[in-house]
């Protein structure tokens, strides 16, 4: 799997760069934590502070254009980012479930 960065747009008020990238692949689509550790390891990230917000494959295409929303801190991708998209990109579901294990003991 072979990603591209298209293009990267600052975004300081909210501590992150939105990025537009190409991913190149072999076989089907890639799920959406593979792109989003390929993209983090590109960009000398953690995982967590990458957010995969949109891919589109068109169909019978080896080719993925997607966009990510890459962040300073993982605390600032908890912040900003909107429940659902956290648990598609799979960030904070340790610490919540430790949390929900402490407020039952």
């Amino acid at each position: 799997m072979d990603v591209d960065i298209i293009s990267e747009e600052e975004n300081p008020m909210l501590h992150r760069t939105d990025v537009t990238f190409e991913l190149v692949h072999e076989d089907a689509t890639p799920s959406r934590l593979q792109v989003r550790d390929s993209l983090a390891a590109k960009l000398n990230k953690d995982a967590d502070e990458v957010v995969i917000r949109q891919l589109d494959t068109k169909f019978g295409m080896r080719k993925t254009v997607g966009q990510a929303k890459v962040y300073e801190t993982a605390d600032d991708a908890r912040d900003v980012e909107q429940d659902h998209m956290l648990e598609r990109n799979k960030i904070g579901a340790d610490e919540a479930e430790a949390e929900a294990e402490a407020e039952e003991a």
